[in-house]
């Protein structure tokens, strides 16, 4: 009997210990610059993952104005290489400099595909970011476009189209402002690439994502990362969904 008792409580324990394991956690590294960091559009995106349950942790290496040159030869306090070596991830997705595209082709391809060797190299996949056009001249976006696409054609990976949502979003709704200066986003248009981001990274519907996004610091209080109002947040969200992405690039 007592026997019986015994291995009565070991089979009840073992479901609880399953259960209480910490989940397949995803790891996923932003590398970029402040198109990437504005606006807590990371941490929007960790957001949304808890909000989903969705197993994912997003952090970022990331470095005003910098250059994907300079994160692969770990100038101006970059930590990217570092990173890469030293930590395990799943996913790593490149934003370089708003004009690489324009003015620094060469070094644009040369060093995109120099990370993509690295990050293979960590057993990680790497995917691109696509920035958008700046305020003043939204006819960059067809040369930031063009190459972002041939890019990760060359280097057969995924380019997330970014830019051209975020442009869109622009044509749609020219009465909403998505630029803080004439290039970085706005509180709206860091919400816009969160979504973007989000959807790419786990092929989740936004549909019921609020418009509230809340986060916490290290003493426990409350931190607000987005509010926008509901219309926005409505079209927003319905303009992400109704995009339909290649592949998502997390799965569970």
């Amino acid at each position: 009997m007592k026997l019986i008792k015994k291995l009565c409580i070991i089979f009840l324990f073992i479901p609880i210990t399953l259960l209480s394991q910490e989940k397949d956690v995803k790891k996923v590294l932003l590398v970029g610059n402040s198109f990437t960091y504005f606006w807590n559009m990371p941490q929007m995106v960790n957001a949304m993952a808890q909000l989903d349950n969705f197993p994912m942790e997003v952090r970022q290496s990331t470095v005003g104005g910098s250059t994907w040159e300079e994160h692969y030869n770990e100038k101006r306090g970059t930590k990217t290489r570092g990173l890469l070596n030293s930590e395990k991830w799943d996913y790593v997705v490149l934003q370089d400099h708003s004009l690489s595209t324009i003015e620094h082709l060469n070094r644009f391809n040369e060093y995109g595909e120099k990370l993509g060797d690295a990050i293979k190299n960590n057993g990680a996949k790497p995917y691109l970011m696509m920035t958008w056009a700046y305020l003043s001249n939204p006819l960059m976006q067809k040369v930031i476009s063009k190459e972002y696409k041939e890019l990760a054609k060359n280097m057969n990976i995924e380019a997330i189209p970014v830019g051209e949502i975020f442009m869109k979003a622009r044509e749609l709704r020219p009465d909403l402002n998505f630029y803080f200066d004439d290039k970085h986003p706005s509180s709206i248009g860091s919400y816009l690439i969160a979504l973007v981001m989000y959807k790419a990274l786990t092929g989740n519907s936004v549909h019921d994502i609020p418009n509230r996004l809340l986060s916490k610091d290290k003493d426990g209080e409350e931190l607000i990362l987005s509010f926008i109002s509901n219309e926005t947040g409505t079209f927003l969200r319905q303009l992400v969904d109704e995009t339909e992405f290649k592949n998502k690039l997390v799965q569970k």
